[in-house]
């Protein structure tokens, strides 16, 4: 590590990079590869590239315009750090929950651990975003006059819809949710509907129950029912008739559970609004994410 250091402390000191690359391209109409070995641009520069490079930074010390020094540029890594950190765990947890979990995870209710970390994450990324945006842009007019800046308002633009529908799903939708899973207990005569069942989780005390072919059965007492979940997979309180598709082993295994009652599926009425409404900004959100991914990819190799 004491070898190391030295040469960190040289990476620090020496002279910063010229960000001429949009303005050499809008200046002379030329293509990326005129400047960049990489025909997408970025990375190492060409003869032509450095000469213009050396230009920019010998017209800017002219100027008087002083690059930054080794503490600014310390803090721009910390904060650009900081910003990717917090995009690949928040975007990471919503392709986890909505590719592997699915959506109906959290359709009675954002868990609060989960709502902690969406907040903290949106105004980490917010404020580290707004930074990075404050050190790479010259002037608010290069948001309109060059690829960068048209990438980077699309891409704010997504990340503000997703905050908006994260804060109407957390503030609006959830506790909708929280108060219909509330008032929803189990009819007379063993009768469920979705929404009743939806409450026999086998969380919190609940009763671990699912259906299947229009039946009600109890999973309680089965070891492979742990905490709700059967095999850290399928969800107590749903409706698992098409699971079993997929499953190693036939119905007979389901019939041998106690049966407790049958499903009723009634109309859509007013208790699905919320449901839905989350579904629809769930799978929002995640094409979102994609999009957001797809700027970046065009910003690096498009």
């Amino acid at each position: 590590m004491r070898i190391l250091l030295p040469f960190f402390i040289l990476l620090l000191l020496a002279p910063g990079p010229a960000l001429a690359t949009e303005e050499f391209a809008r200046e002379t109409g030329q293509e990326c590869a005129v400047c960049h070995l990489d025909p997408a641009g970025g990375g190492e520069l060409t003869g032509a590239g450095q000469g213009y490079a050396d230009y920019r930074q010998q017209a800017r010390q002219t100027a008087g315009v002083v690059g930054p020094g080794p503490l600014a540029r310390l803090l721009r890594l910390a904060v650009g750090y900081l910003h990717l950190v917090t995009a690949v765990f928040w975007f990471g947890t919503i392709l986890y929950v909505h590719l592997i979990l699915k959506p109906s995870y959290a359709s009675s209710g954002l868990p609060p651990g989960e709502v902690r970390v969406g907040l903290v994450s949106m105004a980490v990324m917010a404020v580290s975003g707004l930074a990075l945006t404050w050190y790479r842009l010259d002037s608010p007019a290069a948001l309109l006059e060059t690829r960068f800046g048209v990438l980077l308002l699309v891409k704010v633009g997504c990340f503000l819809v997703m905050v908006v529908t994260a804060l109407i799903a957390v503030f609006v939708v959830g506790p909708r949710l929280r108060r219909a899973r509330t008032e929803a207990t189990p009819g007379a005569g063993g009768e469920f509907s979705l929404e009743q069942l939806a409450t026999c989780d086998g969380a919190d005390g609940h009763p671990n129950y699912f259906a299947y072919g229009g039946r009600v059965y109890d999973a309680g007492a089965s070891r492979l029912w742990q905490g709700g979940r059967h095999m850290g997979r399928h969800p107590a309180g749903a409706d698992l008739t098409a699971a079993l598709e997929q499953a190693p082993h036939g119905e007979d295994r389901i019939l041998r559970l106690p049966e407790v009652g049958r499903l009723v599926v009634a109309a859509e009425g007013g208790n699905q609004r919320p449901r839905r409404s989350f579904f629809a900004m769930a799978y929002l959100n995640l094409g979102l994410v994609l999009a957001i991914l797809l700027v970046v990819a065009l910003w690096r190799w498009g």
